[in-house]
């Protein structure tokens, strides 16, 4: 990519800021300075409630996208449940404007489906078939394939909870391709296939913070790995009785 579209998001540490109240208490979100997102595809990894979420939220809100999620000219809105970390963080940009873009979220992907139903010309750029009419996955690979485009900047908070494995690896072909028509891929993720990206920054935030990791270093991998090296001897010392 020349340039990216985001290349980083900075906490505006010059406000004044609760680091004791929700979500500056989070240790990720406490510790953030400059976080570089300039690689084609940025992914952020983490156990529940380590911020990967609430951080990809924001920088989503920030760069102009529906909380519950969307294109640029959606606006849901069902539950305010979002933080405010959006409005303390601050974009740096490229060069570039991105042509088109998404903030595709799996907890409130019904929300978002349910307002292009409505709407004849938006059910058409998804491909042309009610989302709610097909399966949870199915409805996802069909957003990426019909709505993603080139040059896009795009958003995914934990896509592979509608995933099957195939699904992971069809999400994966179709990123491949849209980076290399241009786009920016931004991803929260737990999924072991897709911190497998290629060539992909892998960021892991933790009660450390937020550290760049290798992929062979996350416990995603980790676990898998071990988990498919021996699953009978993994299970025992999961399941064996005290």
């Amino acid at each position: 990519m020349a340039d990216s579209f985001v290349r980083s998001v900075q906490l505006k540490r010059d406000e004044a800021l609760d680091f004791d109240s929700y979500p500056f208490s989070i240790p990720a979100i406490r510790q953030l300075t400059d976080l570089m997102l300039d690689a084609d595809v940025t992914l952020l990894a983490g156990e529940n409630g380590s911020g990967k979420s609430t951080l990809i939220e924001a920088i989503a809100v920030a760069a102009g996208y529906n909380a519950e999620g969307g294109s640029r000219n959606m606006n849901v809105s069902t539950r305010a449940s979002h933080s405010q970390l959006h409005e303390h963080v601050r974009l740096v940009r490229g060069t570039r404007t991105p042509k088109t873009g998404y903030f595709l979220r799996a907890e409130s992907f019904f929300n978002i489906a349910s307002y292009i139903e409505d709407i004849p010309e938006a059910v058409a750029s998804h491909g042309g078939t009610s989302l709610h009419e097909q399966s949870h996955g199915e409805s996802f690979i069909s957003v990426a394939l019909n709505r993603f485009g080139s040059n896009g900047l795009y958003l995914l908070d934990e896509p592979e909870a509608a995933l099957s494995l195939r699904g992971n690896l069809a999400l994966m072909h179709r990123m491949h391709d849209l980076v290399a028509q241009g786009s920016q891929f931004i991803v929260a993720t737990h999924s072991p296939i897709l911190l497998g990206y290629p060539g992909a920054r892998i960021y892991v935030l933790s009660e450390d913070g937020i550290t760049e990791t290798d992929y062979e270093s996350t416990e995603q991998y980790e676990l898998t790995r071990s988990f498919l090296e021996n699953r009978e001897r993994f299970l025992r010392h999961l399941i064996s009785d005290d």
